[in-house]
């Protein structure tokens, strides 16, 4: 185990190197998070199929419980729990979508150099015109259920259940609970509870007040995640493990054209309907899964009902609610119903990333409205939801409660209808007839192969140096 640790100081020393100026020390952090004995114990696996790019090189790390769908290399890393998901890599001859339209040479590869992602998602939908052949994370660690989604990083540390999307971060600190969109970033913080999209044509903000916060996701002293989304997520971790401790499971009912992972856990009277995606470390409990509906990683849906056409993004929770058509949950979303006071999303509506909804009564969101921040009662409605054609008829600036926008409303509501478009095109919820295939058809066929690390000596814990190809 001495070399895993010397890893692990490794890493921690060049992250707190990158962010010296913050006087931010990690080490507080991996000292109590990691849990050696279980990143000694873990397999990890890495899933195969016919469509994606298979190359996998590891080198000097650990890689406890990944699946790596696509062109991967690890390097002085540990990257514990972690999904890498490689599956919408680009190709040779594929543009970055920039103002040059610059053609990749050759396949896009993750890159995760010395950095230490604690239950963790990487997505790589990159789109860095300076490294187009490469979706890189360097010197960064990562804590508890964090998103990395088509983010490449340098020096960073993201908190607990945070949030960085199609971006590019250099020596930042991401607090917990934080949604940031925003372009590239050198050299900031971002507060706990910030929820944070900009772009040349609007910008969008939001923090949770401190006393809110704290009672859902906060940390202690040693960075540690505590609060009433930590408590829920913990609350079921056991119920994924059968799922790593066999190798085959009897596969969960479902159309021809949907698939679902055999790494989520599906519960109670759970419907799937026509072209599902169910992925890796989903949780589905007494649901209805309508056609053309996806439960993305690290999601949980609980006595709910999704009636078509829903994506509900990574680490979204929805418990106890009735979602409408084509209604978006975003990013670590925590829908918090009761079984005696539903929630009810109309159909058409964004639910912002990191959003809160927690009441004792009812809560009634009408179709086409765009929601966000933290509702606890029917009166937290009207500052925190508005009509997206409202939305789209602001040309300067508006303010409800803590929420601030300016800029074209138009374009932001624009952006976001195409970009669930095209979430919904790659996930295959439009397949027709042979047509518009996706993830929900492409993933029916994975084969999943193990690889375990020594157990004994100076390298335990550690993977063997390996390179796997076609």
């Amino acid at each position: 185990m001495s070399q895993l640790k010397q890893l692990n100081d490794r890493i921690v020393s060049r992250v707190n190197a990158n962010l010296a100026e913050f006087d931010f020390d990690t080490e507080g952090f991996v000292k109590n998070s990691l849990e050696h004995d279980k990143m000694m114990k873990f397999y990890a696996f890495y899933g195969i199929t016919s469509r994606h790019p298979l190359y996998f090189h590891f080198r000097n790390s650990n890689i406890a419980g990944s699946y790596f769908l696509g062109k991967c290399y690890v390097g002085r890393s540990a990257i514990y729990k972690s999904d890498i998901r490689g599956d919408e890599l680009k190709r040779e001859g594929d543009k970055i979508q920039s103002a040059t339209n610059i053609p990749l040479v050759e396949d896009e590869m993750i890159a995760i150099r010395d950095s230490l992602l604690y239950k963790t998602l990487v997505h790589s939908n990159s789109h860095n015109p300076e490294s187009p052949e490469e979706f890189g994370i360097r010197n960064t660690i990562s804590a508890h259920y964090a998103n990395i989604h088509g983010s490449t990083l340098e020096g960073c540390f993201l908190g607990p259940f945070s949030t960085v999307d199609l971006m590019n971060l250099h020596s930042c600190i991401v607090g917990e609970f934080s949604y940031v969109q925003a372009g590239e970033l050198f050299h900031r913080k971002i507060d706990p509870g910030t929820v944070w999209i900009k772009n040349p044509n609007f910008e969008f903000k939001y923090k949770f007040r401190k006393d809110i916060l704290e009672h859902f996701v906060g940390v202690n002293a040693k960075f540690q995640p505590r609060g009433m989304i930590y408590d829920f997520v913990k609350e079921r971790d056991q119920d994924y493990e059968k799922l790593f401790d066999v190798m085959n499971l009897e596969p969960i009912e479902a159309p021809a054209t949907s698939a679902v992972n055999r790494y989520a856990v599906i519960q109670g009277k759970t419907y799937i309907g026509e072209n599902v995606l169910v992925s890796q470390r989903a949780f589905l409990h007494n649901s209805v899964m309508g056609d053309g509906s996806n439960a993305q990683e690290n999601t949980y849906i609980i006595e709910s009902t999704l009636n078509g056409l829903n994506i509900t993004a990574h680490g979204g929770k929805i418990i106890y609610a009735d979602i409408g058509v084509e209604t978006f949950v975003g990013f670590n979303s925590f829908l918090n119903g009761k079984a005696d006071a539903m929630i009810e999303i109309g159909e058409g509506c964004i639910v912002m990333p990191h959003t809160i909804i927690n009441s004792n009564v009812p809560i009634r969101i009408p179709d086409e409205h765009l929601v966000w921040g933290y509702i606890g009662s029917s009166s937290d409605i009207e500052d925190h939801t508005i009509a997206l054609d409202d939305l789209a008829a602001i040309r300067e600036s508006l303010t409800m409660g803590k929420m601030t926008f300016s800029g074209m409303g138009s374009v932001f509501i624009e952006g976001f209808r195409k970009r669930l478009g095209q979430i919904l095109l790659a996930n295959g919820a439009l397949y027709n007839k042979g047509e518009k295939r996706g993830h929900a058809q492409d993933d029916q066929n994975i084969s999943f192969n193990l690889i375990q690390p020594y157990s004994t000596g100076d390298r335990k814990g550690l993977y063997p140096s390996i390179r796997i190809k076609p």
